[in-house]
């Protein structure tokens, strides 16, 4: 019988005992997601390291807005002798993975572009960033408002109109869109700093997917199985969400852009993947249109215009949020 070299023998001992320790290691160990993690979200960053073939390439890129490594943004000029309206765009991956490389998805950047209108794709600080912030989504909205600032403060740069900015933006993304879109100006007039002296304020929005409300009870009401947003305040499950929604209702009043909702917001566009069923489990409770539903609704309630799409729907103004981004800023004028 042959015996192994000693070299051989100790790499076979080191390689099973390390087979064993991987295995002795619980799987919810092993890097788990949340619970509300889409399959959105777990893409290899390989895959967003570039924009897709159609888009036009940047008239700049990797353009800073703050100190943070992911406060960049990128920016497609339209051709104009006066200053442009701009869509700005907040990509989606539930505030945990994504980039503004995932423009196309939200968005058609040629079509805007060929009407006249100009661009901004950003990234923001994702949960993981957040250690110290509180509650954790606080960074990625925070981070949306100053870099919208940022923007503003080129308006004579870049060639913008100020007063015609919509957002844009899928999911998560477009969850941050409504909280611009209805929370009060975050402008300071008596800031030392430029940048934070410009408005926050938005003239539309039109969004795919988008999470309407970050209230646990709101969303078990609407969809039974809802296991979205936990994340956003620090929990890691839905189970525990709910258990402290009423120790965390300053927050959910201060980042659930339903509850922000107010007489004076602009219109908003949602467009959604499947239709509603409204108190009814859901195949992909984090996107159902359900959301859209209820946001409409709450809009009626305060008179404000909300366009919602969804398949089979009949007599669709807007088939896209391209296509409603391009008629509601085409115009000087408010639609």
């Amino acid at each position: 019988m042959k015996t192994l070299r000693p070299s051989l023998f100790m790499k076979l001992v080191i390689t099973s005992a390390c087979a064993v320790m991987i295995c002795a290691v619980p799987l919810a160990a092993i890097a788990a997601p949340p619970d509300d993690t889409s399959a959105e979200q777990l893409e290899s960053p390989a895959e967003l390291s570039a924009y897709e073939s159609s888009v036009p390439k940047p008239t700049l890129s990797e353009v800073r807005y703050g100190e943070h490594e992911r406060h960049v943004l990128d920016f497609w000029k339209a051709p104009a002798d006066t200053p442009t309206p701009l869509v700005f765009v907040i990509h989606g991956g539930g505030w945990s993975n994504g980039s503004k490389e995932r423009l196309a998805r939200f968005v058609d950047p040629g079509a805007l572009l060929k009407a006249g209108i100009s661009v901004v794709a950003i990234n923001y600080r994702l949960m993981r960033h957040a250690d110290d912030v509180e509650p954790p989504v606080k960074a990625p909205m925070h981070d949306a408002a100053r870099a919208l600032q940022f923007v503003r403060s080129k308006a004579a740069e870049w060639n913008i109109d100020k007063e015609r900015i919509g957002a844009a933006g899928g999911s998560a993304g477009g969850c941050t869109s409504l909280w611009l879109l209805y929370h009060d100006d975050l402008a300071d007039p008596k800031s030392s700093d430029p940048v934070a002296r410009e408005s926050t304020r938005l003239r539309c929005a039109a969004l795919m997917n988008a999470q309407t409300t970050l209230d646990p009870k709101q969303m078990k009401e609407w969809t039974p199985n809802s296991k979205y947003g936990g994340h956003a305040f620090g929990f890691r499950d839905f189970a525990q969400f709910m258990v402290e929604r009423d120790n965390i209702l300053p927050w959910i009043q201060e980042y659930s852009p339903y509850a922000l909702v107010s007489t004076d917001d602009p219109p908003v566009y949602l467009n959604y993947k499947a239709p509603p069923a409204l108190g009814m489990p859901q195949k992909d409770p984090t996107h159902t249109s359900n959301f859209g539903v209820k946001l409409q609704e709450r809009c009626a309630e305060v008179g404000l215009a909300c366009e919602l799409v969804y398949p089979g729907m009949s007599n669709v103004k807007h088939k896209s949020p391209t296509d409603y981004l391009i008629d509601k800023l085409g115009s000087s004028e408010p639609k």
